[in-house]
């Protein structure tokens, strides 16, 4: 193992090499790893040093993914687990460079987490990855038009409907959200969203009801409709009303329950 990188308190330092030396290197370390009676121990060495040469491969097709959401350190990890995987799968006798092997396990897994882990709602698969195509058409088209394409134009670049585009673009909505609890930082921040928001406003669902019983009210005796604006609109109690007009806190009640008996009445005449 001398030959394929110094170790150092066990950790085998991989020096930077060019590609034709990363080949090199990779075709010794697998061929090293699969050899017949390969210690365990040395098996795991390779397997390290297979993973950390060919993590420059990693970060080429993360970057390939930037500026949609998700930062590149966690798309090179996400990386990095296809590439392990392409190492343990990998076999070195069928001729094919482990680069081109491995790069299309590497974007697969990224793509993987970008449909199972970036989006913020739930969609349907198909949704997800017609997005994914339909931000691939339109990076390639808008650099042959010089513009940005129509729905048309990528529904026909994808050889789909325009209705099909439509639905995708709108599924692009589902992908990122803000929590209704997320607020600009600051002592000057207008706060939260959720602070934000309005809310419904109750008095809106007496609107009618106060509208409607209007002239009923008007066509009250004038002492039975002062009592019932005391009441409801003044906020006073009965006991109140009843020093205010100078009779008992009894007879107020009595006055009370016959207008509003009446008043339910004549509403629902009227309904």
């Amino acid at each position: 193992m001398s030959s394929l990188g110094g170790r150092s308190g066990g950790t085998w330092r991989l020096p930077q090499l060019s590609s034709a030396e990363t080949k090199v290197r990779s075709h010794a370390l697998f061929a090293r790893m699969h050899a017949d009676g390969v210690e365990a121990l040395d098996q795991r060495r390779c397997r390290e040093d297979l993973v950390r040469l060919h993590l420059p491969l990693v970060e080429h097709c993360a970057r390939r993914f930037l500026n949609r959401g998700e930062p590149l350190e966690d798309l090179v990890q996400v990386g990095t687990i296809g590439l392990i995987k392409a190492v343990d799968r990998f076999d070195d006798d069928r001729g094919v460079e482990f680069s081109t092997y491995a790069t299309p396990t590497i974007i697969g897994e990224i793509k993987r987490h970008f449909r199972d882990k970036g989006w913020a709602i739930r969609v349907p698969r198909r949704l997800q990855e017609l997005r994914m195509s339909i931000s691939s058409a339109t990076a390639q088209l808008s650099q042959d038009l010089g513009r940005s394409p129509t729905p048309g134009e990528i529904a026909e670049k994808l050889g789909v409907e325009v209705e099909d585009v439509l639905e995708g673009l709108e599924s692009a909505n589902a992908y990122a959200t803000i929590s209704l609890d997320a607020g600009e930082e600051g002592e000057d921040s207008a706060g939260s969203m959720l602070a934000q928001l309005g809310e419904d406003d109750e008095a809106l669902a007496h609107v009618e009801i106060r509208e409607s019983i209007k002239p009923l009210i008007e066509t009250l005796p004038a002492r039975e409709r002062r009592i019932l604006l005391l009441r409801f609109f003044g906020g006073m109690t009965q006991s109140q009303i009843a020093q205010e007009i100078g009779v008992s806190q009894m007879h107020v009640s009595r006055l009370l329950n016959r207008t509003l008996e009446q008043l339910r009445t004549e509403m629902r005449e009227v309904g």
